[in-house]
């Protein structure tokens, strides 16, 4: 089997020949190294979408090395964390004068799966029409080689001219994390170990359609199961319908949900119910039920009043329907998070965008939950937030 580095070298060079052996790549990874550095964010781009890293599928390791072979080249001091077994989340660090607060570049290093109907090689990173085509060029291999490449340009620059230049008022850091597309273990790990505080400003680059995005509705899952009685179906009476109970208990969530207070920027808390399952045959009276519940929180509402909602809604099931027995668990508590104009990265972030662009840019709320949201969540830090190329509607 070939090695990562002869795999990538034979791709970028197709009529090269020769196979390297193991004692070779050593070499062969310095060379890719310097190579990488001297690539622009769409050139990176290309090669970061040319490493699979679907979660599930082929995960983070490989991306995980290279990002970490070019922060080491660039100059910065680096780590590296393992969440899961063979999921590492990496950090680069240039030091300023100052520890915190740092400016920090949070970006995930997976992708969603692959998926169907692709009329293009999905990790053949294609140009065609102005635009590249791949699984993640838009969530987040665009972003993650921006912010690379602009960490990169700080760090060498620092390294190189280290006599001449005075050193960072602030620290730069890099982390690249897993997991996001699921349970966002690696932007908890990166709060767990330290690699981010309180005081930090936070930025990932996810695609925003150009705007910043700060606010984020909260997520909390419930799994509701509810316990019935099995009988014939020739003879209901004598049991209790674990299905007609939760189905009561739905209506209920559903009808309550619609009544709590909008957000002025939020909008409204929604509810989903995306999983059910329930009984074992069509003519017997069904002993149990699940369902599993997806709340998006906006101010006032939180996990605490989502909780009272699911109660009343087993308490009315059970009445309704007699000898059932519901009870849930929380599966996911994530806060909501709201804008905070006074914020200083919010400030500094929107003096940069319009010194660039010549306009002031929009302040939004992004749609889903980001590694910034759990930053936020996690620390109370008022400064987080998004801003990365991309339509924050593709998501590919």
């Amino acid at each position: 089997m070939k090695s990562r580095e002869q795999r990538l070298l034979l791709n970028n060079f197709p009529e090269y020949k020769f196979i390297p052996t193991a004692e070779d790549d050593m070499l062969l990874r310095s060379f890719l190294r310097k190579e990488a550095l001297e690539m622009d964010a769409v050139e990176l781009t290309r090669e970061l979408i040319k490493i699979e890293s679907t979660d599930p599928g082929s995960w983070e390791t490989e991306i995980g090395e290279y990002i970490c072979d070019y922060l080491k080249e660039s100059g910065a001091d680096t780590e590296a964390y393992e969440v899961e077994p063979g999921r590492k989340i990496v950090k680069g660090v240039v030091k300023g004068a100052k520890a915190h607060p740092a400016l920090v570049f949070i970006c995930h290093m997976d992708t969603v799966v692959k998926g169907e109907g692709w009329t293009k090689n999905a990790f053949g990173a294609e140009v065609s029409n102005g635009k590249i085509w791949g699984r993640g060029a838009c969530d987040m291999k665009s972003g993650l080689a921006s912010a690379l490449t602009a960490f990169a340009e700080v760090a060498k620059s620092q390294k190189e001219n280290a006599e001449d230049i005075e050193k960072l008022p602030g620290t730069l850091v890099f982390i690249g994390t897993v997991d996001e597309e699921a349970d966002m273990k690696g932007s908890e790990a990166a709060v767990q170990q330290g690699w981010i505080q309180k005081e930090d400003w936070v930025l990932d680059m996810e695609p925003t359609s150009g705007m910043i995005q700060m606010a984020h509705k909260g997520r909390t899952w419930f799994e509701l199961n509810v316990e019935g009685i099995t009988a014939h179906a020739s003879m209901p009476e004598k049991g209790a319908d674990a299905i007609a109970g939760i189905a009561f208990m739905i209506a209920e969530i559903r009808k309550a949900m619609g009544k709590v207070p909008t957000h002025e920027e939020l909008g409204k808390s929604t509810v989903t119910f995306g999983q059910i399952s329930g009984g074992y045959s069509p003519y017997v009276v069904s002993d149990h039920s699940m369902v599993t519940i997806d709340m998006r929180l906006v101010p006032p509402m939180n996990t605490q009043e989502a909780e009272k909602i699911v109660r009343k809604a087993i308490e009315i099931g059970e009445n309704a329907v007699p000898g059932v027995k519901g009870s849930y668990k929380i599966t996911g508590d994530r806060p909501p998070v709201e804008t905070h104009m006074e914020s200083g990265l919010m400030k500094a972030l929107s003096e940069s965008v319009k010194k660039v662009t010549g306009k002031d840019p929009v302040v939004s709320a992004f749609t889903g939950y980001t590694d910034t949201a759990v930053v936020a969540g996690l620390l109370g830090n008022p400064n987080c937030m998004s801003y990365g190329p991309g339509k924050s509607c593709t998501g590919s």
